[in-house]
């Protein structure tokens, strides 16, 4: 019996891991304009609800699919099949048999900060191989954007106290999970529970024990103890049965004992009576760590009443980015090279979905104390005096044309660039101040001829 496929995606089949029409739009620009040349750009229409703005992740995934994209043999047999591709020219699938990435890449830095309108991605290139690409970078930027966002916040709430991503088994899949584990890293989270991913981005691991310990031993204080003799620093879950007691019984299962975790119920009372059984018994150096279905809000609650905790716990909430779970992140046509070469900016003006033509760059400006002061979108070759362009090339020509920072170094930018922006883009509960992003004005004439044009 032959084996079910592994549903892995692996380099071999990257090229197919799209939707259908992006090939057969791909056949029909070889098939009547295949020298034409275009650029999109991938950019957030509006912010979610609860966000002042969005934390950029993801374009390190997106990069490696760019540099390896091929059509294997096996994946052209497929889509010759297809009823859609049926009245296809042959030549079309020696093409793909000869495929490779050609274009030229421009991206934010992973970690920025940005608002809406303004451009993450530029694509430039054949109009064929530029449009393959669409639907891969925006799965891959959308899921991992989606999670540094909300861990900004959680970050933000938990005050500097560290918190660890605990999602593995709410998350949307075990490949998804290791996607969530870097955007919160990222963003700002100390360590996850998830094994693998620890192992594949350098990570810190953590963990301590299930309530199924406990309740599969003769005792509460038997299996503490037995636990804690196994892993002396272990972090011991108190709160099967009674968390009070449970905190007591932990007590006795030595000194200096790490740490404990409590995961259900008052959470706020358990910790201060907690933190007093534990100060009783000597043991003044125990952390408490708290999990359970925590947020953001819950998290900057318990900060705000003095809550007695030492560090927290995240896992569905952020996984799912379960109050906000899903990003309006598009990519779009912005400009296009006619019959004669010439490139012409182009937009959409449909209600609701209106477009900005042109190949953009996007120009962050500081104040004096080093804050940001506000973004101007302009046309690619503006001059901005004072202001960073936050677009960087990252591939020429299908190469990777630039050293691409450890997540390390992307974790520490992340970290700069929010303290740059503010901590009021990220607290909950709140009113987010007006962000100033601008159009340039000659971007803005071309915007009004484009739409008067259409």
């Amino acid at each position: 019996m032959a084996s079910a496929p592994s549903l892995f995606i692996d380099n071999e089949h990257l090229s197919i891991a799209t939707d259908l029409y992006q090939i057969t739009m791909m056949a029909g620009y070889w098939a009547l304009q295949p020298d034409r040349q275009a650029t999109f750009e991938l950019f957030a229409r509006r912010l979610p609800a609860n966000r002042g703005c969005l934390i950029i992740a993801g374009i390190e995934q997106a990069i490696h699919y760019l540099t390896n994209l091929k059509f294997a043999e096996e994946d052209i047999a497929f889509l010759k099949k297809q009823p859609a591709l049926a009245n296809t020219n042959e030549k079309f699938f020696d093409y793909l048999r000869n495929f490779t990435f050609s274009a030229d890449v421009f991206a934010v830095p992973e970690g920025t900060p940005i608002f809406p309108d303004e451009p993450i991605v530029r694509v430039t290139g054949s109009i064929i191989e530029a449009q393959l690409v669409e639907s891969y970078l925006l799965s891959v930027i959308n899921a991992q954007t989606l999670i540094a966002s909300k861990a900004a916040r959680i970050v933000e709430a938990a005050n500097g106290k560290p918190v660890f991503e605990f999602g593995l088994r709410r998350a949307h899949g075990p490949q998804a999970a290791i996607y969530a584990c870097r955007a919160a890293y990222i963003a700002g989270f100390a360590g996850t529970s998830n094994v693998l991913a620890a192992k594949l981005l350098n990570v810190p691991v953590v963990g301590t024990m299930a309530h199924a310990w406990v309740m599969a031993s003769e005792g509460e204080e038997e299996a503490l103890h037995e636990f804690r003799k196994l892993y002396p620093q272990a972090t011991l879950l108190i709160d099967t049965y009674n968390t009070e007691n449970g905190a007591a019984l932990a007590c006795r299962t030595g000194e200096k004992l790490s740490g404990v975790r409590i995961d259900s119920g008052d959470l706020y009372q358990s910790s201060i009576n907690v933190r007093q059984i534990l100060d009783e018994a000597g043991q003044a150096t125990t952390k408490i760590h708290a999990s359970g279905d925590l947020n953001e809000v819950l998290i900057a609650d318990l900060e705000k009443i003095r809550a007695a905790f030492d560090f927290y716990a995240v896992g569905t909430e952020l996984m799912v980015s379960k109050d906000s779970p899903s990003l309006n992140i598009v990519y779009k046509l912005v400009s296009v090279t006619d019959n004669n070469g010439r490139w012409h900016p182009v937009a959409k003006k449909s209600f609701g979905k209106r477009t900005i033509g042109g190949a953009k760059q996007v120009h962050r400006k500081l104040d004096a104390s080093g804050r940001f002061s506000g973004d101007i979108i302009s046309l690619d070759d503006e001059n901005i005096a004072e202001s960073r362009k936050l677009l960087q090339q990252i591939i020429s020509n299908g190469k990777l044309c630039q050293k691409l920072p450890s997540l390390d170094e992307i974790r520490q930018y992340c970290a700069k660039s929010r303290q740059e922006l503010g901590s009021e883009f990220f607290i909950t509960g709140a009113d987010y101040p007006k962000y100033s992003v601008e159009l340039s004005p000659h971007l803005k004439n071309l915007q009004n001829q484009v739409l008067e044009a259409i």
